[in-house]
């Protein structure tokens, strides 16, 4: 990838534009530097990166870099042991500062992942020692302030004293003698305070003449009386030069000491800004990040030119290099052709520079050894060389370097040249590449060029759309379909004489209109087919609302149903607790009365008929709870009738008829059998009520508490089980059992991790030995 490549392919733009995201002259410059990598796992490192300064960004909108500029030269002087000014010892200092804002910055991040800016920031050396010895002497404009050391102070002292003294002595000039001045002001010559005085009073002030003015009628003169202040103000001033220049000297020592640190520091911040632009130019072109592989695969859903602005860019779906590694596009020109050619090129070299992409989330593009190009008017007037030859000097160079990890853009390949010879120069160097294993995108005008992709299969034609109702193109992409001219239609449309599109389709042959004719019929079925996928796309989304619809008012019944299940369960506690307590009072009385050497018989009659009718009253409420409907005649019993076995005083499910006195019954997990003397029919489903028994038996109402799934394929196997547990829940199952068998374990592990994400399964486990063993999975439902 040499920089024609990068230029024809615009390249450089995106540097400039990235250059303008820096917020230090270090990250510009390194912007400048950006090339493509060749190495996978360094595209994947930065293409890491700069996804975790899209999160910052997203998250924060912004990243603080404030205060940090590029001290390079400056440590580099210092290292050498050069004595750096105020102002550069104020940049190092204000560079330590906004590092250690930085790196409390991204430390605050909690709530993000950020592996590859918390290593940055783990390499910030922190020099705060060095940072506060240059602030205590240098003010934030870059001066030297006077408590930088105790004799800087008295020097600065006397200078303010001398100066004071000078000015007062000059002021009274001003006053007394205002019409010798031109002007009545005190002003300085030499570094030294002079009086503007007229040159014919020359005489009436004395001392020492340090300059006049260009027409020699004003002298600006020391007066006597302020030589030896001014001398004294003179001589203060070289000792404060003297000592300034020794604090500084001491200060870019400590400079020195530090100065790899520094350095370190500085490369570091470098890179952090250099990311930081990358993030910001994702979140303004909208940007995906992509997923890199070796295999030159292209893959990119509505992808966009990033250079051409939104209001005018149209997005297209790529693929390349999995079915087929070559695409022919044909169409008219002003088509969109090569904007497509150079939105894949320049989004694989952005994506081989860790930028991310202006394409949907999902993205996947290929790190290439080279990308070629042969694109635009390649005249070379200097060389004498036509535009055919320019263009077919570069393929030659193009064919000589090509390999299987290549990605190769040719637009109008084969033009400029005869029509027939173009073409079948055109198809020879395709066949060249693709028997390379290289992936190719050309566009051509060539019709020859629309059967050359029909013939091979690792070729694929495509076009760019045009419409003929409006004569504009639509710039969208048409993999499998190769373009037409259009021109009879255009001419038509445009007011050209019927006869004369008539005779002009005279003079094609058969073939080319039948070429035309498929084409078209393409079209036609391609716009049917979106045209249906939209109205199916509308109805997915319908569906979709109305089953989160249905989810909600799902969710909102089972909340319902097991909060008056807690008040019902509360209500039943509370009565029987009352009988308990009553009850007790009834045997207190019945001992009271034994215990009592005069009760009589009918005491006893009495207090045995109250606990009597507490105990009918309990079994009554209970009763009525079960609805028991006793009009069924127990002979009757059918599977899947709901019963109540009065020796275990549970509900359960008829499975089956043994005898005339005995029935198989479901209860929980268990079946046992049950004599008809011992149940009592509490409701049968309304299905079962019309229906035989032959019928009844395996009907989806009566829900055994297991599910066999062996035997099953995987997806049927899971749609059963979703089913089977919503059957369970209405049969108020607080635990199944799922046999899957043990095989290869695929079903046992589908079936553990749909329990794993269901609403309703508490916990699951193995079954024991005599249950299955691993072969059966028991669910726990809520």
């Amino acid at each position: 990838m040499n920089d024609k490549i990068l230029n024809q392919l615009e390249f450089m733009k995106v540097k400039e534009w990235l250059k303008d995201h820096a917020a230090t002259s270090l990250g510009k410059e390194k912007a400048m530097k950006l090339f493509p990598s060749t190495n996978l796992d360094e595209v994947t490192h930065w293409q890491d990166e700069t996804d975790e300064a899209v999160s910052i960004l997203r998250l924060k909108g912004n990243i603080p870099l404030g205060g940090i500029s590029d001290i390079r030269p400056a440590i580099k002087r210092a290292s050498i042991g050069g004595i750096l000014s105020a102002t550069e010892l104020l940049d190092i200092s204000n560079t330590l500062y906004g590092a250690k804002q930085l790196r409390r910055f991204i430390e605050g991040l909690e709530d993000i992942e950020l592996p590859h800016f918390y290593d940055y920031m783990e390499q910030l050396m922190p020099l705060n020692q060095l940072e506060q010895s240059i602030k205590s002497c240098i003010d934030e404009y870059g001066h030297v302030m006077d408590g930088a050391s105790s004799k800087l102070r008295t020097i600065r002292s006397q200078i303010r004293s001398y100066e004071g003294s000078v000015r007062d002595k000059l002021d009274q000039y001003t006053k007394s003698k205002s019409n010798m001045l031109s002007d009545a002001i005190v002003t300085i010559r030499n570094e030294r305070y002079v009086l503007p005085v007229k040159h014919e009073y020359r005489s009436a002030f004395g001392g020492i003449v340090h300059d006049q003015s260009s027409s020699g009628q004003t002298l600006f003169i020391e007066p006597q009386s302020v030589v030896d202040i001014n001398n004294k103000l003179l001589e203060a001033r070289v000792e404060e030069e003297q000592e300034v220049e020794k604090i500084l000297r001491e200060l870019s020592s400590l400079v020195q000491i530090d100065a790899e640190v520094l350095r370190h520091n500085v490369d570091v911040l470098q890179q952090v800004d250099f990311i930081v632009a990358k993030g910001k130019l994702s979140h303004q072109i909208k940007a995906a990040k992509p997923k890199m592989n070796q295999d030159g695969y292209i893959n990119m859903r509505q992808a966009r030119h990033p250079l051409i602005s939104d209001d005018e860019v149209v997005s297209n779906d790529v693929e390349i290099g999995k079915e087929y590694t070559a695409i022919v596009i044909t169409g008219p020109n002003t088509g969109g052709k090569t904007v497509t050619l150079k939105m894949v090129g320049l989004c694989t070299l952005m994506a081989q520079s860790g930028l991310q992409v202006p394409a949907q989330d999902g993205c996947e593009l290929a790190v290439f050894d080279f990308v070629f190009a042969d694109i635009g008017d390649e005249q070379s007037i200097e060389q004498s060389l036509s535009t055919f030859s320019s263009h077919m000097s570069n393929i030659v160079n193009i064919l000589n370097d090509v390999n299987e990890n290549s990605l190769v853009l040719f637009d109008e390949l084969g033009a400029g040249t005869d029509p027939q010879e173009g073409a079948g120069l055109a198809m020879a160097i395709l066949d060249y590449v693709v028997e390379k294993q290289s992936r190719v995108i050309a566009t051509t005008h060539y019709p020859e060029l629309k059967a050359y992709g029909y013939n091979r299969e690792e070729v694929i034609n495509a076009s760019v759309e045009f419409d003929v109702t409006t004569l504009q193109p639509t710039y969208r992409l048409l993999l499998g379909v190769p373009g037409r001219s259009n021109a009879f239609d255009i001419s038509k449309r445009l007011g050209l004489n019927q006869d004369v599109i008539d005779q002009a389709k005279s003079m094609v042959n058969e073939d080319s209109r039948s070429v035309e004719n498929m084409i078209a019929s393409l079209e036609q079925s391609r716009k049917s087919a979106e045209e249906r996928f939209e109205e199916a796309d509308e109805l997915l989304e319908e569906s979709k609302a109305i089953y989160d619809s249905l989810s909600n008012e799902y969710e909102k019944y089972l909340a319902n149903k097991e909060k008056h299940m807690e008040k019902a369960r509360e209500k039943a506690s509370k009565v029987l607790e009352k009988a308990e307590s009553e009850a007790e009072e009834i045997l207190k009385e019945i001992r009271e009365l034994r215990d009592h050497t005069s009760v009589k018989e009918h005491h006893f009659i009495d207090a045995k008929k109250k606990l009597s009718d507490q105990k009918e009253t309990l079994g009554t409420k209970v009763k009525d709870k079960q609805k028991p409907n006793k009009a069924i005649k127990q002979q009757d019993f059918l599977p899947g009738d709901e019963v109540h076995v009065l020796s275990f005083n549970q509900n359960g499910h008829i499975v089956e008829k043994i005898s005339d006195k005995e029935y198989e019954v479901q209860l929980g997990i268990l079946k046992m059998k049950v004599p008809v003397n011992q149940l009592e029919f509490i409701k049968r489903p309304d299905q079962l009520k019309t229906k035989p028994m032959a019928m009844v038996k395996g009907s989806q109402h009566h829900v055994k508490p297991e599910l066999d799934l062996r035997g099953e394929r995987y997806e049927d196997a899971i749609q059963k089980l979703e089913k089977y547990l919503d059957e369970a829940l209405l049969a108020n199952y607080h635990q199944v059992s799922i046999i899957h068998g043990k095989g290869t374990g695929a079903l046992m592990k589908g079936v553990q991790e749909f329990a794993k994400g269901h609403r309703a399964v508490k916990n699951y486990k193995f079954g024991h030995a005599n249950e299955g063993g691993t072969g059966v999975t028991i669910l726990e439902l809520k």
